[in-house]
Protein backbone atom coordinates (compact mmCIF):
# COMPACT_ATOMS: atom_id res chain seq x y z
CA UNK A 1 0.00 0.00 0.00
CA UNK A 2 1.41 3.36 -1.01
CA UNK A 3 2.01 6.19 1.43
CA UNK A 4 -0.75 8.33 -0.13
CA UNK A 5 -3.30 5.53 0.31
CA UNK A 6 -2.26 5.02 3.94
CA UNK A 7 -2.66 8.75 4.59
CA UNK A 8 -6.05 8.72 2.86
CA UNK A 9 -7.28 5.80 4.98
CA UNK A 10 -5.94 7.43 8.14
CA UNK A 11 -7.68 10.67 7.26
CA UNK A 12 -10.99 8.88 6.74
CA UNK A 13 -10.65 7.05 10.05
CA UNK A 14 -9.91 10.31 11.86
CA UNK A 15 -12.94 11.94 10.21
CA UNK A 16 -15.16 8.98 11.19
CA UNK A 17 -13.96 9.21 14.79
CA UNK A 18 -14.62 12.95 14.91
CA UNK A 19 -18.10 12.65 13.44
CA UNK A 20 -18.98 9.74 15.72
CA UNK A 21 -17.77 11.68 18.75
CA UNK A 22 -19.84 14.72 17.85
CA UNK A 23 -22.86 12.50 17.11
CA UNK A 24 -22.59 10.80 20.51
CA UNK A 25 -22.40 14.20 22.24
CA UNK A 26 -25.51 15.37 20.37
CA UNK A 27 -27.29 12.11 21.22
CA UNK A 28 -26.53 12.55 24.93
CA UNK A 29 -27.94 16.08 24.79
CA UNK A 30 -31.14 15.00 22.98
CA UNK A 31 -31.63 12.07 25.38
CA UNK A 32 -31.39 14.48 28.31
CA UNK A 33 -33.96 16.75 26.62
CA UNK A 34 -36.27 13.77 26.05
CA UNK A 35 -35.82 12.70 29.68
CA UNK A 36 -36.86 16.15 30.87
CA UNK A 37 -40.12 15.79 28.94
CA UNK A 38 -40.60 12.04 29.49
CA UNK A 39 -44.00 12.51 31.11
CA UNK A 40 -45.36 14.24 28.00
CA UNK A 41 -43.89 11.49 25.82
CA UNK A 42 -45.56 8.86 28.00
CA UNK A 43 -48.89 10.72 27.75
CA UNK A 44 -48.55 10.75 23.96
CA UNK A 45 -47.78 7.02 23.75
CA UNK A 46 -50.40 5.94 26.29
CA UNK A 47 -53.26 8.05 24.88
CA UNK A 48 -54.36 5.44 22.25
CA UNK A 49 -54.90 2.87 25.04
CA UNK A 50 -57.69 4.95 26.54
CA UNK A 51 -58.48 4.32 30.20
CA UNK A 52 -56.76 0.94 30.46
CA UNK A 53 -54.59 1.02 33.60
CA UNK A 54 -50.94 0.16 33.06
CA UNK A 55 -48.87 -1.49 35.78
CA UNK A 56 -45.28 -2.38 36.55
CA UNK A 57 -44.30 -5.47 38.51
CA UNK A 58 -40.59 -4.90 39.08
CA UNK A 59 -38.86 -2.22 41.11
CA UNK A 60 -36.72 -1.05 38.21
CA UNK A 61 -39.26 -1.55 35.42
CA UNK A 62 -40.61 2.01 35.40
CA UNK A 63 -37.11 3.48 35.50
CA UNK A 64 -35.84 1.24 32.71
CA UNK A 65 -38.92 1.97 30.59
CA UNK A 66 -38.40 5.70 31.13
CA UNK A 67 -34.80 5.40 29.99
CA UNK A 68 -35.88 3.44 26.89
CA UNK A 69 -38.43 6.12 26.02
CA UNK A 70 -35.85 8.86 26.59
CA UNK A 71 -33.32 7.04 24.40
CA UNK A 72 -35.88 6.52 21.61
CA UNK A 73 -36.91 10.16 21.84
CA UNK A 74 -33.29 11.26 21.79
CA UNK A 75 -32.56 9.21 18.69
CA UNK A 76 -35.57 10.71 16.89
CA UNK A 77 -34.51 14.24 17.84
CA UNK A 78 -30.91 13.63 16.82
CA UNK A 79 -31.74 11.82 13.56
CA UNK A 80 -31.51 14.95 11.33
CA UNK A 81 -28.02 15.59 12.72
CA UNK A 82 -27.01 11.95 12.13
CA UNK A 83 -28.21 12.15 8.53
CA UNK A 84 -26.33 15.41 8.05
CA UNK A 85 -23.10 13.89 9.39
CA UNK A 86 -23.48 10.86 7.11
CA UNK A 87 -24.08 13.03 4.05
CA UNK A 88 -21.11 15.25 4.86
CA UNK A 89 -18.92 12.15 5.15
CA UNK A 90 -19.93 10.57 1.84
CA UNK A 91 -20.42 13.81 -0.13
CA UNK A 92 -16.82 13.94 -1.46
CA UNK A 93 -17.46 10.63 -3.23
CA UNK A 94 -20.73 11.80 -4.82
CA UNK A 95 -21.08 13.53 -8.15
CA UNK A 96 -22.79 16.92 -8.41
CA UNK A 97 -25.92 15.22 -9.80
CA UNK A 98 -26.02 12.67 -6.96
CA UNK A 99 -25.59 15.42 -4.36
CA UNK A 100 -28.53 17.28 -5.88
CA UNK A 101 -30.73 14.19 -5.61
CA UNK A 102 -29.69 13.62 -2.00
CA UNK A 103 -30.52 17.19 -1.00
CA UNK A 104 -33.89 16.95 -2.73
CA UNK A 105 -34.69 13.68 -0.94
CA UNK A 106 -33.82 14.90 2.57
CA UNK A 107 -37.02 16.85 3.36
CA UNK A 108 -39.14 14.10 1.83
CA UNK A 109 -37.46 11.52 4.06
CA UNK A 110 -38.52 13.50 7.14
CA UNK A 111 -42.03 14.13 5.81
CA UNK A 112 -42.67 10.50 4.86
CA UNK A 113 -41.35 9.21 8.19
CA UNK A 114 -43.60 11.66 10.04
CA UNK A 115 -46.51 10.61 7.83
CA UNK A 116 -45.89 6.95 8.61
CA UNK A 117 -45.78 7.63 12.35
CA UNK A 118 -48.99 9.67 12.13
CA UNK A 119 -50.69 6.88 10.15
CA UNK A 120 -49.64 4.28 12.72
CA UNK A 121 -50.68 6.47 15.66
CA UNK A 122 -54.09 7.63 14.42
CA UNK A 123 -55.19 4.83 12.06
CA UNK A 124 -53.42 1.60 13.01
CA UNK A 125 -52.95 1.77 16.77
CA UNK A 126 -56.58 2.31 17.91
CA UNK A 127 -58.07 -0.84 16.29
CA UNK A 128 -54.97 -2.91 17.08
CA UNK A 129 -55.00 -1.94 20.76
CA UNK A 130 -58.77 -2.38 20.95
CA UNK A 131 -58.40 -5.93 19.65
CA UNK A 132 -55.50 -6.82 21.95
CA UNK A 133 -57.02 -5.28 25.08
CA UNK A 134 -60.54 -6.64 24.63
CA UNK A 135 -59.89 -10.08 23.19
CA UNK A 136 -60.77 -12.57 25.94
CA UNK A 137 -61.64 -9.83 28.43
CA UNK A 138 -64.79 -11.76 29.37
CA UNK A 139 -62.54 -14.53 30.65
CA UNK A 140 -59.75 -12.53 32.30
CA UNK A 141 -59.09 -8.89 33.14
CA UNK A 142 -56.12 -7.34 31.32
CA UNK A 143 -53.24 -6.09 33.44
CA UNK A 144 -50.80 -4.65 30.95
CA UNK A 145 -47.22 -3.98 31.98
CA UNK A 146 -46.01 -0.51 31.06
CA UNK A 147 -42.77 -1.88 29.61
CA UNK A 148 -44.57 -4.31 27.30
CA UNK A 149 -47.01 -1.65 26.11
CA UNK A 150 -44.34 0.97 25.38
CA UNK A 151 -42.18 -1.57 23.52
CA UNK A 152 -45.03 -2.64 21.23
CA UNK A 153 -46.18 0.91 20.52
CA UNK A 154 -42.73 2.39 19.84
CA UNK A 155 -41.69 -0.51 17.60
CA UNK A 156 -44.90 -0.17 15.61
CA UNK A 157 -44.54 3.60 15.18
CA UNK A 158 -40.90 3.38 14.08
CA UNK A 159 -41.47 0.39 11.77
CA UNK A 160 -44.37 2.01 9.94
CA UNK A 161 -42.43 5.28 9.71
CA UNK A 162 -39.54 3.44 8.05
CA UNK A 163 -41.66 1.53 5.51
CA UNK A 164 -43.31 4.80 4.47
CA UNK A 165 -39.91 5.75 3.04
CA UNK A 166 -40.45 3.33 0.13
CA UNK A 167 -41.49 6.00 -2.42
CA UNK A 168 -38.54 8.22 -1.50
CA UNK A 169 -36.04 5.37 -1.80
CA UNK A 170 -37.43 4.10 -5.11
CA UNK A 171 -37.58 7.59 -6.59
CA UNK A 172 -33.96 8.20 -5.56
CA UNK A 173 -32.87 4.89 -7.10
CA UNK A 174 -34.79 5.76 -10.28
CA UNK A 175 -32.99 9.09 -10.54
CA UNK A 176 -29.69 7.23 -10.31
CA UNK A 177 -30.85 4.80 -12.98
CA UNK A 178 -30.62 1.76 -10.69
CA UNK A 179 -34.30 0.75 -11.04
CA UNK A 180 -36.79 1.32 -13.85
CA UNK A 181 -40.61 1.50 -13.84
CA UNK A 182 -40.70 -1.55 -16.10
CA UNK A 183 -38.69 -3.58 -13.61
CA UNK A 184 -40.87 -2.38 -10.74
CA UNK A 185 -44.02 -3.33 -12.65
CA UNK A 186 -42.68 -6.84 -13.32
CA UNK A 187 -41.99 -7.28 -9.59
CA UNK A 188 -45.48 -6.07 -8.60
CA UNK A 189 -46.86 -9.45 -7.49
CA UNK A 190 -43.80 -10.10 -5.33
CA UNK A 191 -44.08 -6.63 -3.87
CA UNK A 192 -47.72 -7.27 -2.97
CA UNK A 193 -46.79 -10.57 -1.34
CA UNK A 194 -43.97 -8.86 0.53
CA UNK A 195 -46.38 -6.14 1.69
CA UNK A 196 -48.63 -8.68 3.41
CA UNK A 197 -45.67 -10.55 4.89
CA UNK A 198 -44.22 -7.29 6.19
CA UNK A 199 -47.63 -6.30 7.56
CA UNK A 200 -47.82 -9.60 9.45
CA UNK A 201 -44.41 -8.87 10.98
CA UNK A 202 -45.14 -5.23 11.86
CA UNK A 203 -48.63 -5.52 13.33
CA UNK A 204 -48.81 -6.76 16.92
CA UNK A 205 -52.03 -8.70 16.21
CA UNK A 206 -52.70 -11.79 14.12
CA UNK A 207 -56.14 -10.77 12.84
CA UNK A 208 -56.37 -10.06 9.09
CA UNK A 209 -58.16 -6.73 9.52
CA UNK A 210 -55.28 -5.01 11.33
CA UNK A 211 -52.77 -6.61 9.00
CA UNK A 212 -54.72 -5.29 6.01
CA UNK A 213 -54.57 -1.80 7.54
CA UNK A 214 -50.80 -1.99 7.05
CA UNK A 215 -50.61 -4.08 3.88
CA UNK A 216 -53.01 -1.97 1.78
CA UNK A 217 -51.09 1.31 2.37
CA UNK A 218 -47.86 -0.52 1.51
CA UNK A 219 -49.36 -1.64 -1.78
CA UNK A 220 -50.54 1.91 -2.46
CA UNK A 221 -47.06 3.25 -1.65
CA UNK A 222 -45.53 0.77 -4.09
CA UNK A 223 -47.91 1.86 -6.85
CA UNK A 224 -47.07 5.51 -6.09
CA UNK A 225 -43.40 4.57 -6.34
CA UNK A 226 -43.94 3.11 -9.82
CA UNK A 227 -45.74 6.29 -10.87
CA UNK A 228 -42.93 8.47 -9.51
CA UNK A 229 -40.35 6.31 -11.27
CA UNK A 230 -42.21 6.78 -14.57
CA UNK A 231 -42.25 10.54 -14.04
CA UNK A 232 -38.50 10.50 -13.39
CA UNK A 233 -37.74 8.60 -16.59
CA UNK A 234 -40.22 10.70 -18.58
CA UNK A 235 -38.56 13.94 -17.46
CA UNK A 236 -35.16 12.43 -18.20
CA UNK A 237 -36.28 11.50 -21.72
CA UNK A 238 -37.63 15.01 -22.34
CA UNK A 239 -34.37 16.54 -21.12
CA UNK A 240 -32.35 14.25 -23.41
CA UNK A 241 -34.58 15.07 -26.37
CA UNK A 242 -34.33 18.82 -25.79
CA UNK A 243 -30.55 18.68 -25.48
CA UNK A 244 -30.29 16.59 -28.63
CA UNK A 245 -32.44 19.03 -30.61
CA UNK A 246 -30.59 22.10 -29.33
CA UNK A 247 -28.42 23.80 -31.97
CA UNK A 248 -24.69 23.21 -31.65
Amino acid sequence: MSKDKRLSITGHLIEIRQRLTVSVIVLVITVIVAFVFYEKIFDFLIAPAGNIPLIYTEMTEMLSTTMKVSLAGGVVLAMPFFVYQFIMFVSPALTRREKKYVYIALPWIALMFAGGVAFAYFILLPPALNFLLNFGSDIASPQIKIGNYITIVTRLLIAVGIVFEIPVVITFLSRLGIVTPQWLSKKRKWAFLGAFILAAIITPTMDPINQALVAVPLVVLYEISILLSRLVYRSRAKAAASSASAPT
